[in-house]
């Protein structure tokens, strides 16, 4: 992400361009790290909080460092660094044993390009009458430990998918060559294996989305009228001020940043409450996506996709389009990474921000007239393309002090074909002989929440029933119950649909002009079971969606919650290794990580390509405003009659 002058530098802004180059210049001077190398990150070391608040209070820049992860493809060894860019030298250097650093760009597409060209896999294609390889895409995939082959144990590994287009510029996950996969040593960049193990006879199928491809009897049976256009005007420019990474919209005040495993973050929100400036969170991202296939078939067993730990969706961030991705008056921010050689790139238009109306905010209509408010909100967005999906991120800011956050999940779902007469049982039919298999998305939200400061408490708050009784004859009674989550054994949680269970972050060292101690409130959205057997060695590598909520004491080494290096791993070295210390958690420095996602039964109408699949959940001030924040929201100049219709003369 650029910054656009000097003077609106913060500690908190990711890395630049020369900042990357002199990483790598760094590691190279006093390591070695070139040729035969591979970066596979590097990113900002954040300065710890009392370091940004120094900064912000008197201007003190703190060290401005890297940690970089690397590996050298000869030894396959992996090394983790921290560069000092102030001091322009390497402050610590460690050789990582037993552990394969996340998969980059650069691999994902020289492997395509390598099996592509190669002549074992060519003369195996020929076999199957596929003989065009400029219409073949080899989509190579990470490996866990235990589907990983005995013999190739210690090896950086990918087994790839074949998939065929069936002419030029058509969708070439329409095309799956059945039974058909690569296994590589991406190091060394050598073909171990192709594993042909069956063929289906190819079906005619309907795949293609692009409007030239899609066949003339399907455009011509559409019955769909033009729409009008819908131009969003803001001849004044948007209410919100930019300057550098610092955004400020309605009271709310935050900073934008970028990395290359969790793409975009924000740090330091705040919100104005009449003159005083409240923290509620210190930094919000999505530290893990994993993706488990529910299919045990040949084509898919070893499918699980760790998004966020085995690649990182920073990498796999697009440029937006204005009118298309985005709508209205828009600002942008672009992002900065690095290749695996360490050479930077940037990736224009990464970050979009712009204002939307949501309909009404707050109305009433009483005798004598009413009252409405239009809502405004700020939408701080953000997409990635993971091969065959897109994740849309939208981080939404309203003026009632809600934050939300929404993921909508889009693109071409993996499909395999069937002989005619074969089953499909752990899939849907979604085209002639061809099914998608079941799936799961689980996201896994980092959000450390500072409510009112540092020191917070976690609770559990659930509605119970009250028996029925003297004192409730008519069984009408509620109770609210509110838990405080003292260790972490106590802090994994569950969703109870039951009990409407959900979790304040709470602050209960101060008060409310109410008297009660301020707090937000995570309401879950979108919360999915794991829906696996404990035992399950695809289950141990991500524990992580083995609950809802987690509570950890703040720690800046805990940030992935499936651990560091999850490529090639074999357990969850993140949330269940942490939380299993039983640490305390009360009236402390938390960290509150929130799992949910998308419960994938694919339907005919998610192809040939997927509407987005929208889920979300919300933080919203439970007790931490006095009273409703939105009472000052100003209404429509001359946009609305506030006179009750039943009141209007008539001229009848």
């Amino acid at each position: 992400m650029t910054r656009t002058t000097t003077g609106t530098f913060h500690p908190l802004d990711p890395l630049g361009a020369d900042e990357f180059a002199k990483a790598a210049a760094v590691l190279a001077r006093e390591h070695g790290v070139g040729d035969g190398w591979r970066f596979a990150s590097i990113e900002l070391a954040e300065p710890d909080k009392a370091a940004v608040s120094a900064f912000d209070a008197s201007g003190t820049v703190p060290d401005r460092r890297a940690i970089v992860v690397c590996f050298d493809r000869g030894s396959g060894d992996t090394y983790k660094a921290l560069v000092s860019l102030t001091g322009d030298n390497v402050v610590s250097w460690q050789h990582i044993p037993d552990v394969q650093a996340n998969f980059t760009v650069d691999e994902w597409e020289e492997a395509d390009a390598f099996l592509r060209g190669h002549p074992d896999v060519i003369a195996a294609l020929a076999k199957r009458g596929v003989t065009d390889m400029s219409l073949v895409f080899m989509d190579v995939w990470t490996y866990g430990d235990v589907v990983t082959p005995e013999k190739y144990k210690g090896r950086r590994l990918g087994w790839s998918d074949t998939w065929v287009r069936a002419s030029e510029g058509t969708n070439p996950y329409a095309g799956p060559v059945n039974g058909f996969h690569c296994v590589i040593d991406v190091n060394k960049m050598e073909l171990l294996e192709i594993e042909d193990t069956f063929s289906v006879e190819r079906p005619e199928v309907m795949g293609e989305y692009v409007p030239r491809h899609i066949p003339e009897r399907i455009r011509n049976a559409s019955t769909r009228p033009p729409l009008k256009p819908l131009d969003i005007v803001q001849p004044e420019g948007p209410s919100f001020t930019l300057e550098g990474n610092k955004l400020e919209w309605q009271n709310w005040s935050l900073r934008v940043g970028f990395n290359y495993r969790e793409g975009m973050t924000l740090h330091a929100v705040t919100y104005n409450d009449n003159g005083r400036v409240r923290s509620i969170a210190n930094r919000m991202s999505f530290a893990e996506m994993a993706v488990p296939y529910r299919d045990t078939s040949t084509d898919h067993y070893r499918r699980t996709a760790f998004d966020i730990g085995e690649w990182g969706i920073g990498f796999m961030t697009t440029s937006l389009t204005l009118g298309c991705d985005c709508l209205g008056e828009i600002r942008y921010l672009d992002a900065v990474l690095h290749d695996s050689h360490g050479v930077p790139f940037t990736i224009e238009n990464a970050i979009c921000i712009h204002e939307e109306d949501n309909a009404v905010l707050w109305k009433h209509v009483d005798h004598d007239g009413s009252e409405v408010r239009r809502m405004r909100r700020l939408t701080v967005s953000t997409h990635v393309t993971v091969a065959n999906y897109e994740y849309l991120v939208y981080w939404r800011f309203y003026q009632d002090g809600n934050i939300e956050c929404e993921v909508r999940a889009t693109g071409i779902m993996v499909v395999s074909h069937f002989p005619e007469g074969g089953e499909h049982p752990s899939g849907t039919l979604v085209d002639t002989r061809t099914y998608a298999p079941f799936h799961q998305h689980f996201l896994v939200a980092r959000l450390d929440l500072d409510i009112d400061g540092t020191e917070n408490t976690v609770y559990a708050t659930e509605t119970e029933i009250v028996p029925m009784g003297p004192d409730n004859p008519l069984g009408l009674a509620l109770r609210q119950k509110n838990t405080p989550l003292r260790t972490e054994h106590e802090g994994r949680q569950d969703f109870d649909w039951q009990s409407q269970r959900a979790w304040k972050v709470v602050n209960d060292n101060t008060t409310t002009g109410l008297g009660t101690a301020p707090a937000y409130k995570l309401v879950p959205g979108s919360a999915i079971p794991s829906m696996f057997d404990p035992a399950s060695p695809i289950f141990q590598r991500t524990g992580a969606i083995g609950h809802t909520v987690w509570v950890t004491p703040n720690s800046p080494d805990e940030r992935w919650p499936a651990g560091e290096f999850v490529n090639q791993s074999k357990v969850d070295h993140g949330l269940p290794a942490w939380t299993a210390a039983d640490r305390p958690i009360e009236n402390t420095d938390v960290v509150l990580w929130y799992t949910f996602g998308i419960h994938h039964i694919p339907r005919p109408e998610d192809w040939p390509i997927m509407p987005a699949d929208t889920v979300s959940f919300w933080l919203k001030p439970a007790g931490f405003f006095d009273r409703n924040p939105a009472l000052d929201v100003a209404p429509t100049p001359e946009a609305c009659d506030h006179h009750h219709p039943h009141h209007e003369d008539s001229d009848d």
